[in-house]
């Protein structure tokens, strides 16, 4: 089966709002919807709405990060939603940023790799009713046991970039969560989660404007590939992906304080990389190159470039 997702919940709408435009997607024949946890709502409270207005649509986080709640807290949290919504639950998990781990929420973004190798057996243990107690490289567990157990348990998905991480997504994951890659990038990437096994997943989250006004997609693409791309762990992705030469003149300029001169760095070559954008026609060609390069579920994210959202998720509804 073909998957196809939309991101949620929608840019500018109140929450409470928004249970139209999701049971819209069910009608339209997208699969799944997908939530993150960044700045605005945490991952879990959009998709606890979807399980109940749109209840044949699949609910995955991509993601939630394996720093900003305990190991005890985060159990609760995945094995309430599997709960609810038994056999729809896809758990995106994944280091997110030291800006988001850091800065936002005062925790040491410390070895990242093994945080979220630990946590992805600690979930395992605890959603199967196990009584866990371990001493992890990251974190200690003394006698946890999850009150309920989910009729289903919920697959694991884990966010990856660069080899080391694609690799524990295929070996101890239900497969790969990628972000901020191009079509032509998920070539490079999918292999290393297919050495972990068959029938993993590579979920993608794609940003998407579908609209033709290029002047507005390249001059706000720019702001978002800079606000992502000068983040030290997108940053290296692109070096492994071979872009540090024709990056390297963004990054200098932000690291100088010069975020004009930074914009301006960043090629229309790589917005138009980036980021879905042109007519819907166009947009859903764009989007079958990451299906035939080895994506199995494409995460749309709607762009908020002035498009209205419930033509947009219409325009691109899978055909």
């Amino acid at each position: 089966m073909q998957r196809y997702g939309m991101t949620i919940p929608f840019d500018g709408i109140p929450l409470h709002a928004q249970r139209d435009l999701i049971c819209e997607l069910e009608d339209l024949g997208y699969t799944d919807v997908w939530s993150s946890e960044a700045n605005g709502h945490d991952g879990f409270t959009p998709l606890a709405l979807a399980s109940v207005w749109a209840p044949t649509l699949r609910l995955g986080s991509a993601i939630v990060p394996a720093f900003t709640r305990g190991p005890a807290s985060l159990a609760q949290c995945v094995g309430a939603l599997a709960d609810a919504a038994p056999g729809r639950v896809a758990f995106g998990i994944g280091t997110s940023s030291n800006v988001i781990v850091e800065r936002w929420n005062g925790i040491a973004f410390t070895e990242p790799y093994k945080k979220v190798r630990d946590t992805v057996r600690f979930l395992r243990s605890a959603l199967r009713g196990e009584k866990v107690t371990e001493e992890f490289d990251t974190f200690s567990v003394k006698g946890f046991k999850l009150g309920f157990v989910p009729e289903q348990q919920p697959r694991i998905l884990i966010a990856a970039l660069r080899e080391g991480m694609l690799r524990l997504a295929g070996r101890e994951g239900d497969g790969a969560i990628l972000n901020w890659l191009s079509a032509d990038d998920v070539s490079q990437v999918v292999p290393h989660v297919h050495a972990g096994g068959e029938g993993k997943e590579v979920v993608a989250r794609i940003f998407v404007a579908p609209t033709t006004d290029l002047d507005t997609v390249r001059a706000m693409g720019r702001y978002a590939i800079a606000a992502y791309l000068t983040v030290p762990v997108y940053a290296e992705f692109h070096r492994w992906l071979g872009r540090g030469e024709l990056l390297q003149p963004m990054w200098d300029s932000w690291a100088a304080g010069d975020r004009k001169a930074a914009l301006a760095a960043i090629p229309d070559s790589l917005v138009d990389e980036l980021i879905v954008h042109g007519s819907p026609e166009a947009c859903r060609e764009h989007l079958a190159r990451y299906v035939a390069n080895g994506v199995t579920c494409p995460a749309i994210a709607l762009l908020p470039f002035g498009i209205d959202t419930g033509q947009a998720i219409r325009d691109l509804a899978p055909r």
